[in-house]
């Protein structure tokens, strides 16, 4: 039994029931109505689960030690982890993507009316992984950069920093995120501009051991932005430069825009916190909201979105507080979902055109 759709998953190409001469015939299939029937072999087991968040489907016994259920996940990239015994195990048989600060087991279940972000025979655009010295982090750093599938190197394009949350790296945005075939299908309907999109690892850490979230806006002021302008044909100006980002991300975007106006033009919240989540002490970048008429004079679009099912959602609201408290302008944004991948695609869907517009 195949699964197409997962043929730029990260770690596993076009899976397939396994072969039945090594590990049996075991994985998974994605049925007409969205749920998902799992086979999985654990011959010595007494329990196995398929786990979605502590939210458990109990797998049931089945012939050559075999275990297998339907388990009904909901819509769109799916966590999963799977449970022998009580113990996690990452399962090659399954998709295999990075987050939790971990290799994940993950199921995309195709959401009815999102067919933006499948992959269809258009254009493609490329991402490459690029190297960079950090002098912030003293080591080389990673990042991905998308270039549109027309890209001129001898023309001049603009360019969004766009960042993945806690406990993922650059590849987020690629692979779970479905960056690409978004921009791709985008550009194809003549719906965005063309750009480069740089995709950072937010998860650094500086010499003193300062977070990510506070190292990594200096990592891009100092070190990223400086990088791309060197070795890519962009346009440098404040109005053709933006940053978004998810979750961690979107905080590592507050503070480098807000306390940058003279060098982004246009910002990304997505799952977004303006202020630190884990506590409410004044920060130094949210000054720039006392001056409503600056604040509207440094951003073309100042953009926020999130999931009507967030885990986060009382500290949005406490947000929108701040924003109505302070009067400036911010387009705010949701849909339907939690804290999680599904969200995200729609927010960089709705977000990609609406950047670099005259």
């Amino acid at each position: 039994m195949n699964n197409l759709g997962l043929l730029d998953s990260p770690l596993c190409f076009d899976p397939y029931f396994g072969e039945p001469d090594r590990d049996g015939d075991q994985g998974f299939e994605v049925l007409e109505d969205g749920r998902v029937f799992f086979r999985i072999k654990a011959p010595n087991a007494k329990c196995v689960q398929i786990d979605q968040f502590g939210s458990l489907t109990d797998l049931s016994p089945a012939a050559h030690g075999m275990w297998e259920g339907i388990a009904d996940l909901g819509r769109g990239f799916k966590y999963i982890f799977v449970k022998v015994d009580g113990a996690d195990v990452l399962c090659p048989y399954l998709p295999i993507g990075y987050g939790c600060c971990r290799p994940m087991n993950y199921v995309d279940i195709p959401v009815p009316g999102e067919e933006w972000d499948a992959l269809t025979d258009i254009p493609h655009g490329a991402v490459t992984r690029r190297y960079y010295l950090s002098s912030v982090t003293g080591k080389l750093e990673i990042c991905l950069v998308y270039t549109p599938p027309a890209y001129d190197p001898q023309r001049k394009y603009p360019v969004l920093y766009l960042q993945h949350g806690f406990g993922e790296n650059e590849i987020g945005w690629v692979f779970q995120g479905h960056l690409g075939r978004i921009a791709d299908q985008l550009l194809s309907d003549g719906a965005m501009e063309e750009m480069l999109i740089v995709m950072g690892n937010g998860m650094v850490r500086g010499s003193d051991r300062m977070s990510a979230a506070q190292v990594f806006p200096e990592v891009v002021l100092n070190d990223l932005i400086p990088f791309i302008e060197a070795n890519y044909p962009v346009l440098t100006d404040k109005w053709h430069r933006a940053m978004a980002g998810l979750s961690m991300g979107s905080y590592q975007t507050s503070r480098t825009t807000l306390s940058h106006p003279e060098l982004f033009g246009w910002a990304g919240l997505f799952s977004g916190f303006l202020r630190a989540p884990w506590g409410d002490k004044p920060e130094a970048h949210l000054k720039l909201l006392d001056d409503r008429a600056k604040f509207a004079e440094s951003f073309r679009l100042f953009y926020r979105a999130m999931g009507t099912e967030d885990q986060f959602f009382d500290r949005f609201e406490q947000d929108d507080g701040l924003v109505a408290e302070k009067g400036v302008d911010m387009l705010r944004r949701t849909f339907p979902g939690g804290h999680d991948w599904s969200v995200w695609r729609r927010c960089i869907h709705d977000f990609l055109p609406r950047i670099f517009k005259d």
